[in-house]
């Protein structure tokens, strides 16, 4: 009589037994490592681009692993049955994870406790597999052959999925189709084994209607990822969502109502159609006002093209470089025809090179000379935008300036982040420069501030104007220097790279309004 630790057959050659099994380990680290991501990258888009988001879901999955690995030694019996039936609780779990969670997320309360279950449910379902396989193979392989193969092909998976993720899967599948795809992995490695290592039609048969139902569930997911994302969006957002893409580096939508359109990045409103003019006529032209006869103009950050309309009001400038990170961004705004409407073609200006880079690396290796400089990053809601904000930006962005060179920064809302701003405003002081700082009100954001820094106070408010602005007038800049007494100058940490203060408080200041 077989015991049933002993059903598992394995064929004749055991050399084709663990290859075939060390794959598997590439397989399942590939996939397990595509579900942290996942997460992250939903987390990001869904509760705000913080590095708490990141950091929290790596943490939760980690230690999650760890109750997996530590839950392993009480599997026993037929290990190939247990490591089947895993896979495809993996499957299941991380393949809808993506797509529950969009849908979720206006309708439930406790959004961040499913959020942590999933993601601890299948970190522990992960952290079950490679012990598993390697009790699988412990008779098969020395030990010191066993630890270092399985490991090895357990790194190769996690690097092919950290290099993957951001360059292929998220621009050509995006989050919904991603995860159902590596469930599909997943139930793909089940299926093999179970067909491949198995003798006893009984022990298939047990398996095979819950493998051909997982893999349909699967699939028809993957069909129909489009329009749960829909659905999912529609939802999110108010209006009609007429627009979505993910990009290697953001989540792109625009909604659009009777009124107006809005754009978002990662859920985050980066402009409304209705009240656009007012952001950006304060931002660029009370820093041309201390050179309306400048030539050549820097935009770093931008990526929609509404400063660069603004700018290309004034005929002495010749040249204008945009640096934005995301070339999905620029394009969407220089093909859009509703977008390059409103633009009015200003990314299409023979007068505009657009870059798409990193602003942090490519400023230090730039070479050319600004008389103006547009600062239009987001706000620091994270670290990798925070280091845009510190003094070794600030720094390097001097060098590129004409020797009576001026420029401007967004600097978020000093009413709502008045740490935030103000660390701005001194971060700039901090390095040298003189600073003008103001704000002004945009129905769609509320009060938003700006910074000015420039090598000398060759500024005036009653400088030179275009014509047919609808917000900016000598009385308004005028007004815009004010601060009422909430949001008036207070004592605040300098930006550098080795604190991130700034991305400190804007966290702090930004939470409870759900940024």
């Amino acid at each position: 009589m077989v015991s049933e630790k002993e059903q598992f057959i394995a064929p004749p050659g055991l050399t084709s037994l663990h290859w075939l099994l060390l794959v598997s380990v590439f397989v399942i680290a590939t996939c397990g490592l595509i579900y942290e991501l996942v997460a992250g990258t939903l987390a990001s888009y869904l509760l705000g681009d913080s590095v708490m988001q990141f950091s929290t879901i790596i943490g939760v999955y980690l230690f999650s692993m760890g109750i997996g690995s530590w839950l392993s030694k009480y599997l026993d019996g037929n290990l190939l049955k247990w490591f089947i039936r895993i896979e495809i609780l993996v499957g299941l779990v991380g393949g809808f994870s993506a797509p529950l969670l969009f849908v979720l997320f206006e309708y439930v309360a406790s959004f961040r406790f499913i959020l942590y279950t999933l993601v601890g449910l299948t970190g522990i379902l992960v952290g079950l597999e490679i012990p598993l396989l390697m009790r699988i193979l412990e008779n098969q392989l020395s030990f010191k052959d066993l630890v270092s193969r399985v490991f090895t092909f357990d790194y190769i998976g996690a690097l092919l999925a950290s290099l993957i993720f951001p360059m292929i899967l998220i621009p050509q599948l995006g989050l919904i189709r991603t995860s159902l795809f590596f469930g599909l992995l997943n139930i793909g490695v089940a299926g093999f084994l179970l067909y491949r290592f198995s003798e006893t039609r009984s022990f298939r048969a047990g398996f095979t209607a819950v493998l051909l139902a997982s893999v349909t569930m699967l699939t028809v997911g993957f069909v129909y990822a489009e329009r749960i994302m829909t659905y999912a969006e529609g939802v999110t957002f108010q209006d009609r969502v007429i627009y979505s893409k993910s990009t290697p580096y953001q989540r792109i939508v625009l909604t659009r109502n009777n009124r107006e359109l809005r754009l978002y990045l990662n859920g985050n409103l980066q402009f409304s159609s209705a009240d656009e003019y007012r952001y950006h006529e304060a931002l660029v032209h009370p820093v041309m006002q201390a050179r309306p006869n400048a030539k050549r103009v820097l935009v770093l950050g931008g990526g929609d093209g509404m400063a660069v309309r603004e700018l290309l009001k004034y005929p002495a400038i010749q040249h204008i470089r945009l640096v934005d990170l995301d070339p999905g961004m620029t394009s969407l705004f220089q093909q859009n025809e509703t977008l390059v409407s409103l633009n009015k073609r200003s990314l299409l200006s023979p007068k505009v090179q657009i870059t798409n880079n990193d602003a942090f690396s490519w400023i230090r290796q730039d070479t050319a000379r600004y008389d103006v400089v547009i600062v239009d990053f987001p706000d620091p809601s994270n670290y990798s935008i925070g280091k845009l904000y510190s003094t070794t930006f600030y720094t390097e962005l001097e060098k590129r300036l004409a020797p009576d060179g001026v420029f401007v920064v967004q600097s978020t809302s000093p009413y709502v982040a008045r740490k935030s701003f103000w660390c701005i405003r001194n971060t700039l002081a901090t390095v040298g420069f003189q600073t003008i700082p103001y704000h002004a009100y945009v129905p769609s954001f509320g009060e938003w501030g700006y910074v000015l820094a420039l090598r000398n106070h060759h500024w005036r408010v009653d400088g030179p104007l275009p014509t047919g602005l609808r917000y900016v007038n000598t009385q308004t800049i005028r007004d815009m220097l004010y601060f009422s007494p909430d949001m008036a100058e207070v004592p605040t940490a300098i930006n550098k790279l080795n604190n991130q203060a700034l991305v400190q408080s804007f966290e702090e200041e930004w939470a409870p309004y759900g940024q």
